[in-house]
């Protein structure tokens, strides 16, 4: 009996192992690798050579644009993940309401998230146009305008173009996860706090929003991986341009490999991107559950 019992205490890390495997060769071993070669000197040619130590990170941080882009990574993450969660969030609570064409309405929001971000932003780009695009076109049959409108007048305002963008495809996601945790709440805790005359807000605040924490924690902890490392919004609107105004890590970090041949510094910059990350994902999921333990 006891050593039936031993063989059962090894069956759930047999079924573990073969997903193991595949995270220690297509996650943990090529994360090695890049921390490695961001320690050696590499040339334009992709020659790795010698160690040198914390070269690469100092190289990385004198770069003129560095700080640019860094500003523009954090305002990039900051406002497309805290405002696609506003918004699909209000998205979650108005398709969680039982109305006509509800079924219709889900299908319809699944479409942003659902097609290519390149074909997005290339859409995008088509609308935003000042010659032929959509959005004049459109506004100057409806007379609202007299004249085209230059929707591209400055990189600030690419850059608020790119954030919008990215705002539009990932509502939908937050959209979906906080609606698997809405229908999954109880509706006699509803029934009983209107018995008890609560209104909406409170309803909101001390039933909906307490229940549909954990939804909302995986979507913004997704959410600020899957945003940080977007690549096809940013380079496909306006490639980093004027002079990487309008980069994010991630497309900078390609575009210092890849056209200025300056491996050693982008490898660096991979490095430093992944730090970021974990430490914004693990102080965020720290925070969330300590409130969690609170009573």
């Amino acid at each position: 009996m006891n050593a039936l019992q031993g063989k059962r205490k090894w069956v759930p890390y047999v079924w573990l192992l073969p997903s193991a495997l595949l995270i220690a060769v297509f996650v943990i071993f090529p994360i090695l690798i890049v921390f490695k070669l961001s320690f050696s000197e590499i040339s334009k040619a992709g020659v790795i050579g010698d160690f040198i130590g914390f070269q690469n990170y100092i190289d990385a941080v004198h770069l003129p644009a560095f700080k640019t882009v860094m500003v523009n990574t954090f305002w990039w993450v900051i406002s497309v993940v805290g405002i696609s969660t506003l918004l699909g969030f209000i998205v979650a609570l108005v398709l969680n309401q039982k109305f006509h064409g509800r079924k219709i309405a889900r299908s319809i929001l699944v479409f942003p998230w659902a097609t290519s971000l390149v074909i997005q932003a290339s859409v995008w780009n088509y609308i935003i146009k000042y010659e032929y695009g959509s959005l004049n076109n459109v506004l100057l049959n409806l007379g609202i305008i007299n004249q085209a409108i230059n929707w591209r007048s400055s990189y600030t305002v690419e850059f608020i173009w790119e954030c919008g963008v990215g705002i539009f495809v990932t509502v939908p996601f937050v959209a979906f996860c906080v609606l698997s945790g809405l229908q999954s709440i109880d509706g006699s805790l509803y029934e009983a706090a209107t018995v008890d005359g609560a209104g909406f807000w409170n309803k909101l605040w001390n039933i909906t929003l307490p229940l549909v924490r954990p939804s909302l924690t995986v979507s913004t902890v997704l959410n600020i991986i899957y945003v940080f490392n977007s690549f096809p919004i940013v380079y496909t609107m306006t490639k980093g341009a004027p002079a990487n105004k309008t980069d994010t890590m991630i497309t900078y970090l390609y575009m210092l490999s890849f056209y200025d041949r300056k491996k050693g510094p982008a490898t660096a910059l991979s490095v430093i991107g992944f730090l970021i990350l974990c430490v914004c994902a693990g102080v965020y999921m720290l925070s969330v559950m300590r409130k969690e333990e609170e009573p």
